[in-house]
């Protein structure tokens, strides 16, 4: 069949000076000498106005609370590389089961299933048995994705470098991902982008009223239910014969430190970027013509024939089963397409496993019936199992 190459997804420039926003982001994916450490923040559950943030150039879409679109990536500034020839092809071929090991995994099964009896195991008599090669692709794409949002933490004099310089571009700032088609996430403050503003939520005094004691510094006593006296006639001795205590949440004072600002009055504002590395993962499986269902499938694992892992791979070339080729053709061409549109991608991997699956035709009591035997684990079906009953578990 025709060789198949897909291109490194490379969109015009163009697309690129029409992201609102990003009109000053760079191609080409440099990266900083070193990255700042991440940090620890409080979350902005209610946005401030939206005065209160500067504006940072390449930044400007950047709002509070994240929950923002993934950033644009620069287009890869190499080539991919064509190779010269397709892989050399394995032995596609698996040898069938023998009949014991058929009636081994078959009385595993059973023996799993409290309703089931265990009489067509020992009786039942192995009319014939049949094997078919069902081959499972698989491909992997490790992807790196960053996105940004403005941030908060109460201002205790940390350094305030927001104006000093330009800010790097989001996709400038390095981090260090971790070994390919692990995920993982990590939060990096952006230079050049932290001012300190006043606290709108206290008026800068680090206190608001306290909605216990509705800004009174007073309770009602729950030993006396606010009477000043108890049931016996007796003045309470806790509040006093007053009925009012202090309210501990303010301590009395009728006023409560401010979580958002913890007392400072004041806050460091600056963007966070968050930076995702995720897998994104398809299969297919060749439908055979045992009767199985392709579910089942998924739960076992098989031989694995073919691996390919490169920074973006090729369909496959000279595959027998043309449905795996075909489909190794769409799905390298929907994720090379798809995820670079808002992801860098770093590496991506293509698997064909053969899954073994042997249909094993029986008779009990006279009476025809069938089980599969399937996966590397020799998981089984059986369809329609001849003696169950009806059981509970107490």
């Amino acid at each position: 069949m025709a060789n198949f190459h897909v291109p490194p997804y490379a969109p015009p420039a163009a697309i690129f000076n029409t992201v609102p926003g990003y009109a000053g982001t760079m191609s080409g994916g440099g990266a900083m000498a070193a990255p700042p450490a991440a940090s620890i923040h409080t979350p902005l559950y209610a946005p401030p106005a939206a005065n209160m943030f500067n504006i940072v150039p390449g930044y400007e879409g950047t709002a509070a609370g994240g929950g923002g679109a993934y950033i644009p990536p620069p287009p890869p500034s190499v080539p991919m590389p064509v190779p010269e020839q397709a892989p050399s092809q394995p032995d596609w071929h698996i040898p069938s089961i023998s009949e014991d090991r058929a009636r081994e995994a078959f009385a595993a099964y059973v023996s799993s299933k409290c309703c089931y009896s265990s009489d067509p195991v020992k009786d039942g008599v192995i009319t014939n048995m049949e094997s078919f090669n069902t081959y499972r692709y698989r491909l992997e794409t490790f992807l790196e994705s960053r996105s940004t949002e403005w941030s908060q933490e109460p201002y205790t004099g940390q350094p305030v470098d927001g104006g000093v310089q330009p800010a790097p571009g989001p996709w400038l700032i390095a981090a260090q991902p971790p070994a390919f088609f692990q995920e993982h996430k990590q939060t990096i403050k952006v230079p050049f982008t932290s001012s300190v503003k006043n606290c709108d939520l206290c008026q800068t005094k680090g206190k608001k009223p306290c909605t216990t004691c509705n800004r009174t510094g007073k309770r009602n006593c729950t030993s006396c239910n606010g009477s000043g006296n108890r049931e016996s006639g007796q003045h309470c001795v806790n509040c006093r014969g007053t009925g009012r205590k202090n309210c501990l949440k303010c301590s009395g004072s009728g006023s409560c430190q401010c979580d958002t600002c913890h007392g400072k009055g004041k806050l460091l504002i600056f963007i966070n970027l968050n930076i995702k590395w995720s897998i994104e993962k398809d299969d297919f499986v060749a439908q055979d013509s045992s009767g199985l269902k392709v579910e089942k499938l998924e739960e076992v694992s098989g031989k694995e024939l073919f691996k390919e892992a490169q920074y973006m791979v090729y369909p496959l070339r000279g595959f027998p089963d043309v449905s795996v080729a075909q489909a190794s053709e769409r799905l390298v061409k929907d994720h090379q397409g798809k995820y670079a549109q808002t992801s860098r991608i770093l590496q991506q991997r293509q698997t064909i496993e053969l899954i073994p699956i042997t249909k094993v035709n029986y008779k009990w009591k006279g009476n025809p019936y069938v089980y599969y035997v399937f996966g590397n684990e020799f998981k089984v079906k059986a369809v329609d199992y001849p003696d169950q009953c009806c059981c509970s578990v107490m």
